[in-house]
């Protein structure tokens, strides 16, 4: 049922002229017949085609009320005078005047605005004055009856522009809200692109420090295999073996690294951590007061890249440092490592009485998290970069998972 109403709002914002053209037919209709019984009740049948005439005039600007609010009160305006001219009796397609004050404040420019209440003004004296109260003939016993009507005209006219004015300012309001959200969406989408502009960037740098460690060990694999030979020819073999299969671990890092922006800053020679290192990263974690559990399932079949090794290292080390940060006190968790047939399967979770409510106040899934997922869609970034999984959220009986399946190479 909302969904059915809002499809008809947005339908009605989008076909103003439409929608106030229909009004105004309808208004048309009802208020015109009225007007010629007016005059011919009064037994004036010539002037009554010449009050169809006033009325139309004076409700069929009211189609542009919305998209040419300025004209359709400037057109409203001259044929009110023009009827007070004429001396034309009051007909009730008069109520087209308030209707345009309401327009004009509530549409129009502010200038327009605070024209139209202070003609409206004007006319409403001039009204009162021409057509029922004459001060020509009126004795000033009778003043009050014509200050009391002049009152209940304003009262009308001034009830019209505080509605539009109240209007005007709940449409701006609106307006800002949708240009403030629109903001925020954007500014949202560019942090988003520099996170991953940033992640982008790491990852080259660690990329090139193994790309260059491999090509360092082929040059003294090269080397010495030039002079081992002379001495011992056997050795000779065992070398290209390993010349080879650097170059082909370098090459597979190689073609990840195309399309990777890499920052300006120079990479490090100190080797980057790997599976080996995740015992000294656990006393870490373990002396910073969280207690930690390792489970190794299976054993590997052959050994993972350096930079998968990285990445496995780098969801442990995101995975750990989250439950420090979010889990809340007493928190416990848990590491697994599942050597399966096709990778390894590395597990994270926690019992944080806290996590839950934390993670899932930012969202679940492969990108949530409680820094707003840049530290995941990171992690989510650099699984996907080997053609793994990530999946992280909310356990069912409380705290947080993270779940990444690396497989030993890429499709």
């Amino acid at each position: 049922m909302d969904v059915f109403m809002h499809s008809i709002y947005d339908w009605f914002l989008r076909h103003r002229f439409a929608v106030d053209f229909i009004l105004m037919a309808v208004l048309w209709l009802a208020l015109a017949p009225f007007s010629m019984v007016t005059s011919v009740y009064d037994g004036n049948y010539a002037s009554s085609w010449l009050t169809v005439l006033f009325a139309t005039a004076l409700v069929f600007p009211l189609a542009w009320r919305r998209t040419r609010t300025v004209m359709a009160g400037c057109i409203i305006a001259a044929v009110a005078i023009l009827q007070w001219a004429l001396f034309v009796q009051p007909m009730p397609a008069d109520i087209a005047v308030p209707v345009i004050v309401y327009a004009l404040a509530a549409f129009g420019p502010r200038w327009a605005s605070l024209g139209g209440l202070g003609l409206a003004m004007i006319g409403s004296i001039m009204l009162v004055s021409r057509f029922f109260y004459d001060l020509t003939s009126r004795s000033v016993a009778d003043l009050p009856y014509g200050v009391v009507t002049v009152i209940a005209v304003w009262v009308l006219v001034l009830f019209s522009w505080t509605a539009g004015d109240l209007t005007r300012t709940k449409r701006l309001r609106q307006q800002a809200l949708s240009d403030r959200a629109h903001r925020l969406e954007i500014e949202a989408q560019h942090e988003r692109e520099l996170a991953a502009s940033d992640e982008r960037a790491h990852i080259a740098r660690e990329m090139h420090d193994i790309v260059a460690h491999s090509l360092s060990v082929i040059i003294t694999q090269a080397d010495g295999a030039r002079y081992a030979a002379v001495a011992n020819p056997e050795i000779a073999p065992e070398t290209l073996a390993t010349i080879a299969q650097t170059g082909r671990s370098s090459l597979q890092e190689m073609r990840r690294l195309l399309g990777v922006l890499r920052g300006d800053a120079e990479a490090s020679t100190r080797p980057l951590p790997g599976l080996m290192d995740l015992d000294e990263l656990l006393l870490g974690i373990r002396a910073a007061g969280l207690p930690v559990t390792v489970e190794v399932k299976g054993g590997a079949r052959r050994l993972l890249p350096p930079g998968a090794e990285l990445t496995a290292y780098r969801v442990v080390q995101e995975g750990l440092t989250n439950t420090m940060k979010h889990a809340g006190p007493n928190a416990e968790a848990s590491v697994t490592l599942d050597w399966t047939a096709r990778g390894l399967d590395v597990s994270v979770r926690d019992n944080g009485r806290d996590a839950s409510a934390s993670y899932s106040e930012k969202g679940s899934g492969a990108l949530s998290g409680p820094d707003g997922g840049n530290g995941l869609r990171g992690m989510a970034e650099r699984v996907k970069l080997y053609d793994g999984t990530l999946h992280t959220g909310p356990l069912p009986g409380g705290g947080f998972g993270i779940t990444a399946s690396i497989p030993y190479t890429e499709n």
